[in-house]
């Protein structure tokens, strides 16, 4: 019998800040993570909201004291470029699941004015029925559980917004026809169950056979990285990837504060001043310059509603190899 070779201990290290990677196809959000993670021998790390494993694209990943501000990108807008074929649907909505109906196409039927129409019938505040193969719970399972076990649940229908969408109608490889999407949406859209929602309008069904993910929050793709680029880097290569945690942080308003103020604040005081009011404000000290957290000004009190530890500011201050590692 061979001997099992030994497995290799990591030696883990604290790394701060945000890896935008773009997402491979056939990997779930979870095992991307643990994969850059591994890479960059981080102690802490956490994504900003899962994508689908047949997904590609902007997936967001937070090391150390970013993973306090991950929630920010679950609740951005986020864009999206999909391709639907026309005249299948699947058990679940993408090409994964096992086909349920075929109709035929008529192409002449879609002109550019009811490709409008469809357009404008699922543009602004819209209601969704989430997807059986999904990770929404429900009694405490998820309901990809249920659909594997052959029984459907009642899913109540959701709020969501699309702010921007643009179809075209294109072909898929095999000449058949399709539609291209183009998507701004918030949080907790389902683009799979927006394509079947839209063949359904278009009188001929349709499923997913492409999704990436090309914005989330004002982070683009080509801001991006692979896994292969990373694995392909040494060590001094791969935490230069790492953007500062104020990557997450672009649309807030900031505040510098000075040393007494500073260590005020990072204990959890509110304090008072000349700010206007501002429902998100990035606060930094002044000297040396750093991040201390997140809050909020109501009434002219800056108030703290997530901080950083005085370990985890040390850590990035002495970390950090650059100058951009610590600016806002």
């Amino acid at each position: 019998m061979t001997a099992r070779a030994p497995r290799i201990r990591v030696q883990r290290r604290p790394v701060h800040g945000v890896l935008l990677l773009d997402k491979p196809l056939g990997l779930s959000s979870n095992d991307a993570l643990q994969k850059a993670k591994w890479l960059l021998r981080a102690e802490k790390a956490g994504h900003t909201g899962t994508l689908d494993p047949l997904a590609t694209g902007v997936l967001p990943l937070c090391f150390g004291a970013a993973t306090k501000f991950s929630a920010l990108q679950l609740h951005a807008p986020k864009t999206y470029e999909a391709i639907a074929l026309l005249g299948t649907t699947t058990s679940t909505g993408d090409a994964e699941g096992q086909v349920l109906e075929q109709r035929s196409v008529d192409s002449a039927q879609l002109t550019d004015e009811r490709l409008a129409a469809v357009q404008a019938q699922f543009t602004g505040p819209i209601r969704q029925v989430p997807p059986m193969h999904s990770a929404l719970k429900k009694d405490g399972r998820a309901l990809y559980e249920y659909a594997r076990a052959g029984l459907e649940v009642e899913r109540p229908a959701r709020d969501v917004e699309i702010f921007k969408m643009n179809l075209a109608l294109t072909q898929t490889g095999e000449a058949q026809a399709a539609i291209k999407i183009r998507v701004t949406c918030s949080k907790g859209t389902y683009i799979r169950t927006l394509g079947e929602d839209i063949g359904q309008a278009l009188g001929c069904g349709a499923h997913l056979v492409f999704l990436r993910r090309i914005d989330t929050g004002g982070l683009g793709v080509e801001r991006c990285i692979t896994l292969e680029q990373l694995q392909a880097m040494d060590e001094d290569q791969r935490l230069a990837q790492v953007q500062p945690a104020q990557t997450l942080l672009a649309g807030h308003a900031t505040i510098t504060l000075d040393e007494q103020e500073a260590g005020r604040f990072l204990s959890g005081l509110r304090r008072r001043g000349p700010w206007p009011d501002a429902p998100a404000v990035a606060v930094y000290a002044e000297q040396p310059h750093a991040l201390l957290g997140v809050g909020h000004v109501s009434g002219g009190e800056l108030i703290p509603d997530r901080l950083l530890s005085p370990l985890e500011i040390q850590q990035i201050l002495q970390g950090a190899p650059r100058a951009d590692h610590i600016t806002p």
